[in-house]
């Protein structure tokens, strides 16, 4: 198939802009604040995390309600932030990386749900070990959906109400 082209699906937050003057410039120095956005973000998300799982520790061979509740607040939140920053309004280029993918993907741990997962297997408890992995699924897939269903309804209610409100004026 000689002539035909591919277009491949562009991330938003990638700066792919072309520079015509001045000597070229590698395409990852242009990325830098980004990695920087997610960086910082990542790390308060993760302070966060582990904060909440020092306040709500999880004893051997119980459920995991910290690390559970971690990950579907992290979910609907994330469903919130990207329908406001993807639909909304018109957000710094910064801020969903930040947000999106620093914060909350540093708040949310898949990873030690699994752990967690593994734990309870250790601890002779494979049915709740099971249970937390499905709750976590299923919960987390749940929230992010009706976060983003509820963010736009309302965004909707509000524009709706702005636009009767210049209407009337």
């Amino acid at each position: 198939m000689t002539g035909d082209r591919i277009q491949e699906s562009v991330d938003p937050d990638l700066d792919v802009t072309v520079v015509t003057t001045g000597p070229p410039r590698p395409r990852a120095a242009g990325q830098l604040p980004i990695v920087v956005a997610v960086s910082l973000g990542g790390g308060l998300g993760a302070a966060a995390r582990y904060g909440v799982t020092l306040a709500w520790p999880t004893t051997a061979g119980s459920f995991p309600w910290a690390v559970w509740s971690v990950n579907v607040a992290g979910c609907a939140l994330l469903g919130v932030v990207l329908v406001l920053v993807t639909e909304v309004r018109d957000a710094h280029r910064l801020l969903r990386p930040f947000l999106g993918t620093g914060v909350l993907g540093g708040f949310t741990t898949f990873s030690t749900y699994a752990v967690d997962a593994q734990a309870l297997v250790q601890a002779g408890r494979p049915g709740l070990a099971l249970t937390s992995a499905a709750a976590t699924l299923v919960a987390a897939l749940a929230s992010v959906w009706l976060a983003v269903t509820a963010t736009r309804a309302v965004s909707r209610r509000v524009r709706g109400s702005r636009r009767q409100g210049e209407a009337g004026a």
